[in-house]
């Protein structure tokens, strides 16, 4: 590994830098980054003319389903953190629904142990035990093995006891609280958002206000247990992006994430009977769209995370109603989050950066990378204007399960750098 990027913009919104630059990484050390070229560059190095790309701090995503163990039909950690390079990360949060569940020490080594390669895979461990909702898993000792945050995601927390029990309990460690943000008894058999399209097609819907109960309702939790730390997962209505605003004025340590899939696509990508259109929660009014880009521009929510959930062919190839929930999502991120926010709505460079690595990070309490000489280079490549075509058979994770194949997008993730290793981009 001897490359110098030539001309390359390294944008690290930590440091306030956004500027052209000669960078060098050798041996995956930031050997050079400086304005003038280098001196004296050896033969061996690889040179690449870079400019219109950017560096930027290794690329977090903060929720995303590896399916390992018990469903490795669907994932593996292999692939799925393969996938996660090839589209620009450096580091996931793997969520806890697995089989078994992440509520044991135990499942969480057995992760670790096959999660040792260029991608950095974090723990997010159930809150209740078997995610049932009924009896609070073992929250220290999770803590202790290396756990950085808890949800039951996949299933919301429905009691207000428990929740305010596992705030208790995680308090002495300022551990972080997700949600899966959805009142159970008003999404039964639920098929897309409650609207026009669910009645003009005869599905069944989930009403927007069942997310917002639960994000209302946590809050208050948060704030009454002594302003802990709390984050909304794959936030999707404007009601919820309301909350969010209103809890962070009010000063309480309230975060939250939206999915590219939830500011890209409204409910009408359902069409006829895409079940690759269907997920929890559902793609939701072209109003609740525009709340989350204007969230998205104005700070009120902190990460972009994809809610990587791959799921084999045969299972969406189901009927809609018997379909599974969700689509995959770390390949096509880096894409659409650049053609949809800094191309259309013209984010800034610095604004994106943080949506998909300051943010997370400081939501999950990991140390910021920087791009200066003598580091270790963390660090996410993107060619920001290269246009490319959605091609799932060229993934590297097992699913095919995106209702984005065959878009064209603007913004390709090239090479990631982390843990000593490289990966270019084979999208």
């Amino acid at each position: 590994m001897d490359i110098l990027f030539e001309r390359i913009r390294v944008v690290s919104p930590a440091e306030r830098r956004n500027q052209e630059a000669y960078l060098w990484i050798r041996d995956g050390v930031i050997t050079y980054c400086q304005i003038e070229p280098p001196q004296h560059v050896p033969e061996r190095t690889h040179r690449i003319n870079a400019r219109g790309w950017i560096a930027a701090p290794g690329f977090v995503d903060m929720h995303v389903h590896l399916r390992e163990p018990g469903h490795t039909h669907k994932e593996t950690i292999a692939t799925g953190t393969s996938a996660a390079a090839n589209g620009g990360f450096t580091d996931i949060v793997c969520m806890p629904n697995t089989e078994p569940p992440i509520d044991s020490p135990a499942v969480i080594e057995y992760i670790r142990q096959r999660a040792s390669g260029l991608v950095q895979v974090h723990i997010c461990a159930a809150i209740s035990v078997g995610r049932k909702g009924e009896l609070l898993a073992p929250l220290h000792q999770l803590i202790e093995a290396g756990a950085i945050m808890f949800s039951d995601d996949g299933s919301c927390v429905q009691s207000a006891e428990l929740m305010r029990r596992a705030f208790d309990y995680v308090a002495p460690y300022d551990a972080l609280l997700s949600q899966h943000c959805e009142e159970h008894s008003m999404t039964k058999g639920f098929d897309i958002n409650e609207g026009l399209v669910a009645t003009k097609l005869g599905l069944r819907g989930y009403p927007s206000v069942a997310e917002d109960i639960i994000v209302a309702r946590d809050i208050l939790l948060a704030e009454y247990c002594g302003n802990r730390r709390y984050h909304v997962s794959h936030l999707s209505t404007r009601g919820a992006v309301r909350l969010v605003r209103l809890a962070k004025s009010w000063g309480l340590r309230v975060s939250a994430e939206v999915t590219p899939h939830h500011f890209t696509l409204t409910e009408d990508a359902v069409g006829a009977f895409n079940t690759n259109a269907k997920m929890n929660p559902p793609l939701r009014s072209r109003a609740d769209v525009e709340a989350i880009i204007e969230a998205l521009a104005e700070g009120t929510i902190d990460a972009i995370a994809t809610d990587h959930a791959p799921h084999t062919q045969e299972e969406k190839k189901q009927f809609f109603s018997v379909a599974p929930n969700g689509i995959i999502g770390l390949e096509t991120a880096v894409g659409l989050t650049f053609t949809k926010l800094y191309h259309e709505h013209k984010f800034s460079l610095e604004r994106i950066v943080e949506l998909m690595s300051v943010g997370p990070r400081q939501v999950l309490g990991l140390p910021q990378p920087r791009i200066v000489e003598g580091e270790p280079a963390v660090i996410t490549i993107v060619a920001i204007d290269e246009e490319w075509t959605v091609e799932p058979e060229r993934f590297y994770t097992n699913a095919r399960n995106t209702p984005f194949g065959g878009w064209q997008l603007k913004g390709k993730p090239r090479y990631v750098f982390n843990r000593g290793m490289m990966w270019e981009s084979q999208l």
